[in-house]
């Protein structure tokens, strides 16, 4: 029988596709890597030729990759990380530390979060570098492709391979201008359900719970402007007889340029730090873990 040739690769070729699909461009992974594009060319044609596989084509200006490519980068990121974790030491010690971190999140945890987190490193581990990336709802996806090493949003991922810790649970918050009425006295479940809303859509890929929860109730709101973000909603309030329900955080970090009242839905937001098995044994990526934990836990809800 005729014996199939072994596949003739290596680590460092496949950390360049790694880098290639996360850059999604053969210029910015030769920055990286102190090379030039022709060594990041030449290793991505032995690649193909290794999996039998185009692995990126193009489209317009864009670098695509290929669903077999997808496949390979997430199983060699497993590859790549356990070999690491195998040649750096079991301890880590955060003030010599100068590694970088790549965090999946999107608007509320840039706004809640991540600032207070930035302000702990700097104590206790200047030299580490944080690299956010914007997860929308593919958070999943990221780490499952090693794009990023942590995820903190709304969603917890049920496949084995996931990891995840609550790191809090809010109620929602209206929030309104001060001249608006509402804005006089605590708001009931009839005034929230006549009032004229701005509504959060996160571009479609994951509901409020508030919704969810008046959908249930078989309740709809009046939705007068739909917005995939919470970025700059109070000033779409302001001047207006419109209300807008953020998590109570989202609201309090407003001060006083809108009115803040309690929203009479009972649903909460829950916000999870998510990783896999890629990075769960790592003493470093512990670290980072327990940091983001004890920093969120130093800052309560103001609802609480």
């Amino acid at each position: 029988m005729k014996r199939r040739n072994e596949p003739n690769t290596d680590f460092a070729a496949l950390r360049t596709l790694r880098l290639v699909h996360q850059h999604r461009s053969f210029t910015e992974a030769a920055v990286v890597l102190g090379t030039n594009q022709s060594a990041v060319s030449y290793t991505i044609e032995k690649l193909r030729k290794t999996f039998a596989d185009p692995l990126f084509f193009r489209q317009g200006a864009e670098v695509i990759a290929t669903e077999r490519c997808n496949t390979i980068v997430e199983t060699a990121a497993r590859m790549l990380e356990q070999f690491d974790t195998l040649a750096r030491p079991d301890t880590f010690d955060p003030a010599t530390a100068n590694n970088e971190f790549r965090i999946g999140c999107n608007f509320y945890e840039r706004q809640i979060i991540i600032p207070d987190l930035v302000r702990e490193l700097a104590v206790v581990a200047p030299a580490i570098r944080l690299d956010l990336v914007n997860s929308t709802s593919e958070g999943d996806k990221l780490l499952k492709r090693a794009e990023v090493d942590l995820l903190i949003g709304p969603l917890r991922p049920d496949e084995t391979e996931f990891y995840s810790r609550l790191l809090l649970a809010e109620k929602y918050a209206c929030i309104m201008d001060h001249s608006n009425p509402m804005a006089a006295k605590p708001m009931t479940m009839q005034d929230f359900t006549g009032a004229r809303h701005v509504t959060v859509t996160y571009g479609g890929s994951w509901r409020s719970r508030y919704l969810v929860e008046l959908d249930a109730l078989g309740t709809t709101l009046n939705h007068v402007v739909q917005t995939p973000s919470p970025a700059g909603i109070q000033n779409m309030v302001k001047g207006t007889n419109l209300v807008a329900t953020v998590p109570s955080r989202v609201a309090a970090s407003l001060g006083d340029e809108v009115h803040v009242t309690e929203c009479p839905c009972a649903a909460t937001v829950d916000i999870y730090l998510v990783w896999t098995t890629r990075t769960h044994r790592s003493a470093m990526y512990s670290w980072l873990r327990d940091q983001i934990a004890m920093t969120v836990a130093k800052h309560p809800s103001p609802n609480r």
